[in-house]
Formats: C-alpha cells, structure tokens, sequence
C-alpha cells in the first residue's frame, strides 16, 4: 500500500535518511566523483543509450541501482539525470525500471545477456523546466524513439512539423515514421518556415510541439474495468489517466486520490469524498497478474513524489513483527529539487551541441568504469573514447596538434588513431584467415576417412570454404589499403588513402550472402559430435588432430570462431564511429558498415551463447573421468576452479565444476591422459549453503549442504570464496524454478579415499623461446594445458562469462619481447586468446612456438626502480616470473593492456588501475 501525501522531511535535499549525502549527478561540478563502488564481486552491465550507442559500466554485484545510474549520467556528464531511468526487461519478460534502493544482483538474475536501456522515466509538463540543453536533446531523442515505434501518435499536421524540425537537426529517420502520412507540399512550406533554427532551437521546438499532444510521455499498461471492457492505466505528472485505444477517457487528478493500491490483479484507487457527498469511491480496474499491478503501482507511487513533493519522503519504520504491503517508496530528488540546484549551482555551464546522428547509429561496446569516466581526455589505457553524449567538458580540455606538427609527423610514420585501428583489423584479419586454415586442414585430414560421414564432410566443406575464400580477398584489400595508408606507393599525393570504411563497408555487405553459412557453425558442432559418438575411429582421429601444434586451441573454439570474427568487425568499427568526427571522409562508411554487421550479430547472438556452452561442455568432458551424460540438453556451465575440501585427512585440493543442476569434485590424476578423476557429485536442488569460517577455523570456508551429504571447502582468498558463494547461491535460486537435466552424471560410486593424490608442482609453459616443453606444453595422449589444468596449478577459478570473454576477446600483432634480467627487445608476432598468449616468430608461422596462460598473472606498468626507459610498456608478472612488452603506439598498448586484463582478471572482479598504474605517456 502506498499513501500519496507529501511527507515533510527533516534532512537536506537530495539526502536520504541514515546514509552519505548525495553526490548529485553532474560532473560539470569540480567537487563531485563517481559514486564509490562497495566491495564484492564484479560484473560488467550493458546499458542502450538513446542514440543507440551501447556502453558498459563495471561495477559490483552489491553495489546498489543507484550507483549504476550515477555511473551512466556521470559518463554523459548529466546534471538533470532525475528525469530518466535505466529499465530492462525481468525475467517475466516485463519491462521495468531498475530500482535505485536494491543491490544489482537482486534485480538482475543473468547480468552478462542483460540490456539496460537509458530512457526518459518523467516526462514533465513544460520543457522550459528542462534547464540544459543536453536534457533536451536527449528528451528530444525520446520524442524521435516514440515517433518511430509508434508509441507518439499524432495528426497530419503535427507529425510534419515535428519530421521539419527532426531534418532540421539532421536526425535522419523520417522513413521510420509510422505514425502518419503527411502531403509533401505541406512539410515543404513548414520547413521553409524552421530553415534558421540551429539545432538546440530545433530540439526545443520538437519539444513544444510534442508536449501538447495527448499521447506525449504515456506509456499504456493493458487493464479491464469490472464490467470487462478493454482498457489501458498511463500516469502522468497530474495523476492516473484511463485509456480506451489512443484515446483518454478518463483522469484522476493527484488532487483528488487519496491512495493508490494493489491486491493481487485488482488495481484499486480510492478517491477523496466529493464535497457534495459524504462517502469514499473505489475504483477497480482488473490486470494480467500481481506483477502487472504492482510495476504499475510503483511508477504511480514515483511519478507522486517526483512531480507532487518537495523532498525525498522518508523510508517507512520497519515494523518490529510483522510486514503489510511494499515497502517500496521513491528513491531520489523531486523534480523541484533539481530544478533549485541546477538554478543555485555555480558550476561553469558549456553549450552542448547536438551530434549528429543517422539512421546506421551503431552499438558501442567499450568499458567504462566508474573512476575513469572522469579522464577520458587523458590517454588512460582503458582505451575509451567519449560517447556521443557526452558533454564537451570532459574532452576539451585535450590539447591540440596544429596542421604543421601532424604534417611533420605524417612524413615520418602515421599517427592518427584510425590508423591502428585499421592496423589492428590487419593483424587479427591474418590470424583469422590462419585460424580459418585449421578448419579446412581439418576437413582434409577427416575427409578422406572412411569413418567420416559424408553428411559431415559436406557440411564442413560448404560452411568453411566460401568463407575461406572470401576472407583470403578481404585481407589482400586490408593490406593494399594499409601500405597506401603508410605511404608506400604515390597514393598519399591524392590525399584520399587515410581510411578503411571504404573497405570494410564493401566486405560486410559481400559477406552478407554468406550468412546462411555463419547459421550453419552450430551445425557443425552438433554434427560432428554426434559422428564423434557413433564412430571410435573419427573420435580418434580428431583426438589426434587436436594434438597437433598447429591446432592451438580446442578444435571447437575453431568452428565458432566466424561467428566470434564478427563481434570484433563491429568493435573495430565502433571504435572507428567514435573517434571520427561527423564530417569525417570515413564517418559515413563506417556507421553504414556497423549498422550492417550490427543487424548480423543481432542475429547470431542467441545462438553463439547457446553454442559457446555447447563447446565448453564438450572440452570438459574431455577432461573429466568416471562421468556420464556431461553433454545434455539444458544443462548450462557456471564455473570451475581449485577449492581445498575438508576431509578426515584434512584440507585436500579439488577441481570444482559448477553446473545449473548440480556440482562436481574432482582430483587430478597420475594417468598419462592427465584427466581429472570425479569423487562425487552435489546436486543442487535442495541445497543450501553458508559462511563456516567461525565454525570449522578454516579461513574463507564455506558449507554446501545437500540433501544426501554436506561438504565443506575451502577457496584459497575472500574473493575466491566470494565468486564461489555468489554463483552457487544464483544457481540454487534457479533450480528451485526451472525443470533442468537429471543430476545422475556419475558412471560409479567414487569416493575420495579411492582416488590417488595428486602430488605435481606448479609449472610454466615458456621460461625462455628456446626452453624445453614443460608440462603444460608437453604432447600427450590429451591435451594437458587446457583451462582445466592451469586453474589447478594456479589455485584459481574462471566462470563462463570469463570463458566466454576469452574467445571473443581477441588481439594479434608484433610486440617487443624482453625478460627481467635480459639486455635486448626481442620482436615477436603474439597472438592473444583463450585466456593465453601465443608467441610466433613471425604471422606467417603455422603453429606457435611458445604459449603463456595469463590466469594469475598481473599486468602493471613498470616502476621507475626498473629502469624500462621507453614508451608503452607494460608488465606480466606472476611469483618470479616476469616479462616486459613494448607496443608501437598509444592505441595498442591501450588493447594489449584491455585484452590481457580481461584474462588476467576475472571479468565480474575487473577493477580500474589506481594513479600509481596509469599509463604516464
């Protein structure tokens, strides 16, 4: 139940009782910071800016709504961000707001395919009360979403004067209009009429425009009255209106509400006794569910204190035994609130000029966190660029390199950003097509086997040799393109060499045709595994290409890896649309190619994650024995990693496999296939689990109690222990829902005084380019450095959402190479994936020559006691082991540096590099 009265508030605006003051939203002001992130596990958050652009905010699990939101105005530099609000859809599949009071991890049950989307939350009744220009050009963006969704109805009239005034900012979406169709003559003369408006004038007339319309800011909730007619619940700045159709019927103003409240699906509002009368009205209107309501409800309750209060209402004293109705309330400034303090605030006010945004907008995906948003104009090694919405405070203050100076620099090497970010799709361009070669290797070594089906062979050969073909084009493009861009040939007379847009645009509409075969890679993985299973003599012969060097990861990374190509086309190309200007020569291709490549991705995305899991449950089946059934519909990987179990014999060191329906424990083996032996399994329906630190003495202990046996392990840190409770604990919440696979995995009874200790040793992959093999490195029967192993010896854990980043997250290219007590740099093509680095002599090479698994490493920048005296450097250390790397430019070491930590740490703990780590170039 919810009262709607105004509730005096004892403590300032904009502070909320029994916690800091607010830090506002504005980071125009030289006083405020990103909001402070609480500690606990991490995790990486989608959000849809209004333009279409997609950024990422890491933050922790614990940290509340608010801070998320305060990261997302903070990064646009946002005074008036009261007004909006991050929404999402839940797991009903129901679009609701992100709500500001509760944790992250209580609102969002699957953070990694989770799209938050930044929209307008409160529409007010006048625009003039919007004080910033950046506030109305995003309202304006609103207005233009609703326009093209159909949300926005309208006349002929209105409809053509708003298209005027959206041409006159360049906004070009007019043919998504749906809601009318207006005469040609008529538009012409109004936009005659508007032809000397600049475009914030633009932004402020499309607002006055659309404010008078009867639909502007309603947002329907499907209803029936108790007499059964089809109705729809909106609520507005002056109360609940009813709706029939696009059509108002009804309102019911703030005035005369006395309370709004919900009782299962009837939505009740009880009105204030009529003057002439002395009784009470309830009104009753009937919803789809209690959900229904109850979201519903809620924005009634913020749009009341938002536009009817003067101050945050005070949280409600929580009953000392029993609880009635919500205790939700609203959570921020009222809209006089922000409008006092952006009035009273002093901080130095900079027009904002409204970008110029195009039908192709693009989806970006860079990571911002919290604490760097604020330094985007220094060369922090992050590597982000400003979005499109940001204010020109943040990147101003750059400085400026004159004609002349670029000129001079030009001469000598190119400089400018977009060269080595055309560089970079040079270099991972190659690796592709290597990586494309092992593929059709593959088919040749399995084709001309009689035990291949030929429903297999054809299968392979018809998805993967178009592709090779085409991208054996593509490349020799890139690199004609790229020595014209360096100055090797005449071409740079004509001035027109500086670009790939050109290029790429070509190439992802020629690769569209090809489509049909990116569908087909899951095929490829479902067939070939169940050829596997039906022919002992094929799984044998893939067992053996597997071993092969030149086949440097699991075979079925290789099969996805077209579909991972294009989720790194269109980061290349966001990165591109965010560092040209709009009147850039290449802007233009760019945005097309992105919005193409964007819709193909958009496509492909459910089933890569699908076959991403596909994948990893079959290397982990590799590894495992005494298991059955890994592979089977529904089951879905969470994590693995090293924990100690408590035993009789004391704390003994386990490989743990997290699943959606149950946990696995294992040891390594002393078997030549080096295989992990399953003791037992845990499943988790039924299951609960608790802190046991106070009551075993064992630190960073944890209890997993079933419903057969109880276990009690070890992690080997707070975050470790952390990472484990937080997954398990989602997985228990999701079983208790869903109908998963059976939990019987186990091909015998085992238990753990059946299974020899492990008594191996930490060991290294590369010491030194001409080491011998250690042994994760060393040819076996099976493969002995997979993810697998090196969480045993490095006494950590990696979740699929890390596995999953690892693949896609690719980078290749020439680094300088030196050892802590070595004099000379040596030049080596290293290719980045899978959690490792894979060291070559040159890109021409076949097979690597080395390899590095990252997990546990830290990547750092030298201290000055080092004596590195040169430019973008960075530093791998772990125990004694350290390399140092050199990079060419500021924008690949920002890559490299991005790329390795995404390995070396766990993407959900991902943290910001304090002061002492920033890059000083």
């Amino acid at each position: 139940m919810a009262e709607l009265e105004p509730e005096p508030m004892a403590s300032g605006a904009g502070q909320r009782l029994g916690a800091p003051e607010t830090l506002g939203i504005s980071t125009l002001d030289p006083g405020h910071r990103p909001p402070a992130m609480p500690p606990g596990r991490h995790v990486t958050i989608r959000v849809r800016m209004l333009d279409d652009t997609e950024e990422l905010f890491d933050i922790s699990q614990k940290a509340s709504g608010k801070v998320l939101f305060d990261l997302v105005c903070s990064h646009m530099n946002l005074i008036e961000g009261d007004y909006f609000g991050l929404e999402f859809q839940n797991h009903q599949k129901m679009m609701v707001w992100l709500d500001h009071i509760k944790p992250i991890i209580k609102q969002l049950r699957r953070p990694k395919h989770t799209i938050l989307r930044f929209a307008v939350k409160f529409f007010p009744p006048d625009h003039a009360q919007l004080l910033e220009e950046l506030t109305r050009y995003l309202f304006a963006l609103q207005i233009k979403q609703d326009l093209s969704c159909g949300r926005l109805t309208c006349n002929d009239s209105s409809a053509a004067l708003m298209v005027s005034h959206i041409i006159q900012c360049k906004f070009d979406l007019i043919m998504s209009l749906r809601c009318t169709i207006f005469l040609c003559n008529g538009l012409m003369a109004i936009e005659r009429r508007i032809m000397g408006f600049t475009p914030a004038q633009s932004d402020y007339q499309l607002l006055e425009v659309a404010r008078r319309l009867e639909m502007y800011g309603i947002r329907l909730h499907p209803a029936k009255d108790r007499e059964g007619s089809v109705l729809s619940l909106a609520v507005a700045h002056t109360g609940v209106l009813v709706f029939q159709g696009h059509t108002k019927i009804n309102a019911f103003n703030w005035s005369k509400v006395r309370k709004l409240s919900f009782k299962r699906k009837r939505f009740l509002i009880k009105l204030r006794p009529d003057l002439n009368s002395s009784y009470q009205d309830t009104l009753e209107f009937l919803m789809a569910s209690r959900d229904c309501c109850k979201v519903f409800w809620k924005i009634c309750v913020e749009y009341h204190a938002f536009f009817r209060l003067f101050e945050e209402p005070k949280p409600k004293p929580k009953p000392v035994l029993f609880t009635r109705g919500s205790s939700f309330r609203f959570s921020g400034r009222t809209q006089k609130q922000v409008i006092d303090y952006v009035r009273e605030s002093e901080f130095k006010k900079i027009p904002f000029e409204s970008p110029h945004l195009s039908a192709s907008s693009g989806h970006s995906h860079g990571m911002v966190n919290g604490q760097k948003s604020l330094e985007l104009c220094s060369h922090s090694p992050n590597g982000r660029q400003p979005s499109p919405l940001t204010s020109p405070l943040l990147n101003d203050a750059c400085s400026v390199r004159t004609d002349d100076e670029d000129e001079v620099r030009r001469k000598r090497f190119p400089t400018d950003r977009a060269y080595f970010i055309a560089k970079e799709l040079l270099t991972t361009e190659r690796t592709y097509l290597k990586d494309l070669e092992v593929i059709t290797s593959f088919q040749s070594a399995v084709g001309q086997d009689e035990a291949t089906p030929d429903s297999l062979k054809n299968t392979i050969l018809s998805t993967f040799e178009p592709l090779h073909k085409f991208h054996t084009g593509f490349l020799r493009e890139v690199e004609q393109r790229l020595a014209l861009w360096e100055g090797r040939s005449n071409a740079h007379i004509k001035g027109d060499y500086q670009r790939i847009g050109d290029v790429m645009l070509k190439n992802v509409q020629g690769l569209k045709p090809l489509t049909a075969n990116l569908h087909k890679q899951s095929e490829v993985l479902l067939e070939l595994e169940k050829a596997c299973r039906a022919s002992r003599k094929l799984e044998g012969l893939c067992r053996d290409f597997e071993l092969q060097k030149v086949c440097y990861i699991p075979l079925n990374v290789f099969i996805l890896r077209p579909l991972h190509r294009l989720i790194h086309y269109k980061q290349i190309l966001e990165r591109l649309c965010k560092h040209y200007p709009a009147t850039h020569v290449d802007f233009r291709d760019c945005r097309a190619a992105l919005a193409d490549v964007s819709e193909v991705v958009d496509q492909l995305q459910g089933s890569l994650i699908k076959m991403e899991n596909f994948q990893k449950l079959l290397e982990l089946k590799k590894d495992l024995i005494g298991v059955d059934n890994l592979v089977v519909p529904g089951r879905e990987f969470i994590r693995l990693g090293c924990l100690s179990k408590l035993s009789g014999k004391g704390l003994q060191q386990r490989m743990f496999f997290l699943f959606n329906d149950v946990i696995l424990y294992t040891s390594r083996g002393m078997t030549a296939t080096n295989q992990f032996k399953v003791h037992g399994q845990l499943p988790l329906h039924g299951m609960t689990i608790r802190e046991s630190e106070d009551e075993w003495g064992v630190p960073h202990s944890f209890t997993l109690v079933g419903q057969q046996q109880s276990v009690v392990v070890a992690a080997s840190s707070l975050t470790e222990m952390e990472k484990w409770m937080e997954d398990i604990k989602m997985a228990i919440e999701v079983v208790k829902t869903s109908n998963g696979p059976s939990s019987d995995l186990l091909t015998s009874i085992l238990t753990d005084n059946k299974c020899p200790e492990d008594s191996s040793v930490e060991a290294e992959s590369e010491d030194d380019m001409t080491a011998s093999h250690t042994s994760l490195e060393r040819p076996a029967p099976h493969r002995g450095n997979t993810m697998v192993h090196v969480c045993w010896h490095r006494n950590t854990s990696v979740s699929m959402v890390d596995f999953s980043i690892a693949v896609e997250n690719q980078l290749s290219g020439n680094l300088l190479r030196k050892f802590k007590n070595s004099n000379g740099w040596q030049k080596l093509w290293v290719v980045f994936t899978n959690f490792s680095l894979f060291f070559y002599k040159s890109h021409q090479d076949d097979y690597p020559l080395a390899s590095l698994p990252l997990l546990g490493y830290s990547v750092t920048i030298p201290s000055e006691s080092e004596n590195i005296h040169k430019d973008y450097v960075f530093k791998l250390h772990f125990k004694s082991h350290i390399y140092y790397f050199r990079t060419e430019s500021e924008y690949t070491f920002e890559r490299w540096m991005e790329v390795i930590r995404s390995a070396t740490v766990p993407s959900s703990r991902t943290r910001i590099l304090n002061s002492k780590e920033s890059h000083p170039h």
